[in-house]
């Protein structure tokens, strides 16, 4: 479902689910008001302009289901790039979809056997997805732990992290 590139009535006829009209109808309205509903985390902008003010290329990486790709482009428009899943026919942590969001970005992730393995970062809520999978192919994956548990809390932390390192380097 999250590599399938149709609406949730394509998606119905390609698993062959025969739903009835009332029935496709109650999951379009459900599938609506979540769509509705989907908004950025308020911290999503200012760390976006942040890390952008300093030159920095943004995209959005992230296993989507088709319907939910366009709204994901609404709310976070004009960045460097989108990998959605849905779109690219891959998902993380499939290594392939980092290689994807790395060349629409213009950029190369580097060896994940060296001790620094390059300038390319992720940030997520999935330690699986967001910190292993792009650590694996040379991407320096970080899991962004909203609850407190971790030590990045937000997009803030991690965008102020990031400038900061750049500042330390240019010293």
């Amino acid at each position: 479902m999250m590599t399938f590139a149709g609406n949730l009535a394509d998606l119905a006829e390609h698993l062959e689910i025969e739903l009835l009209p009332s029935q496709r109808a109650k999951l379009q309205a459900a599938l609506d008001l979540e769509l509705r509903s989907m908004q950025t985390y308020d911290d999503a902008w200012p760390a976006i302009e942040l890390l952008a003010a300093r030159g920095i290329k943004i995209a959005v990486c992230s296993n989507l289901a088709w319907d939910y790709c366009e709204k994901a482009r609404l709310l976070l428009p004009g960045l460097d790039a989108y990998a959605l899943s849905s779109e690219c026919g891959l998902m993380k942590p499939d290594p392939m979809i980092y290689r994807h969001v790395c060349s629409a970005l213009g950029v190369q992730p580097g060896n994940p056997a060296d001790t620094d393995p390059g300038r390319v970062l992720m940030v997520g809520d999935s330690r699986k997805c967001d910190e292993q999978g792009p650590r694996a192919c040379g991407i320096l994956g970080y899991h962004l732990d909203r609850g407190g548990a971790g030590p990045l809390k937000s997009l803030l932390d991690f965008s102020a992290a990031v400038v900061e390192s750049l500042d330390v380097e240019q010293e």
